[in-house]
């Protein structure tokens, strides 16, 4: 029961530090990032394992950190209002090719950011050309481009 309860708090928290860590922190991933994530992972395997290394107390663990996740994406299903808490909204971030920048600062996200999306998606180079730039509750960046002048 222990490990139970040792992986649902393990879970919880991992949430809530990653909830924190904003939306473009999983999207963009650098080298360190990934490194900071294997250590946080060994950090985290002491605290679920404990004393008992044995298959029993590792399957009950995985089990659990499933469970967890899918008790969690059946209840943000069931209840939209508990998964946008949980994930968050969309926030738009340029209108009318303009960023809206104390929404972009509060998210981490700069003008390059956006620009690299654009880029990426729509082959567009300059703000102008973007109608509505929106950072999706995942993290990627949506680009809606401006309608062509005729």
């Amino acid at each position: 029961m222990s490990s139970i309860l040792r992986a649902a708090a393990v879970y919880l928290v991992l949430l809530a530090v990653f909830r924190v860590a904003g939306k473009r922190t999983l999207n963009d991933m650098t080298t360190f990032d990934l490194v900071l994530l294997l250590i946080m992972s060994e950090a985290v395997q002491q605290a679920l394992v404990d004393v008992d290394n044995s298959m029993t107390n590792a399957l009950l663990l995985v089990t659990t950190l499933v469970g967890i996740d899918i008790l969690l994406s059946v209840l943000k299903h069931r209840f939209p209002s508990f998964g946008r808490a949980l994930d968050g909204r969309p926030v738009v971030l340029v209108r009318d090719g303009h960023l809206r920048e104390h929404v972009a600062a509060k998210e981490r996200v700069d003008e390059e950011d956006v620009l690299s999306s654009a880029r990426s998606a729509h082959g567009l180079e300059r703000m102008e050309q973007i109608k509505d730039a929106v950072l999706e509750p995942g993290g990627q960046i949506s680009i809606i481009p401006r309608e062509p002048r005729r």
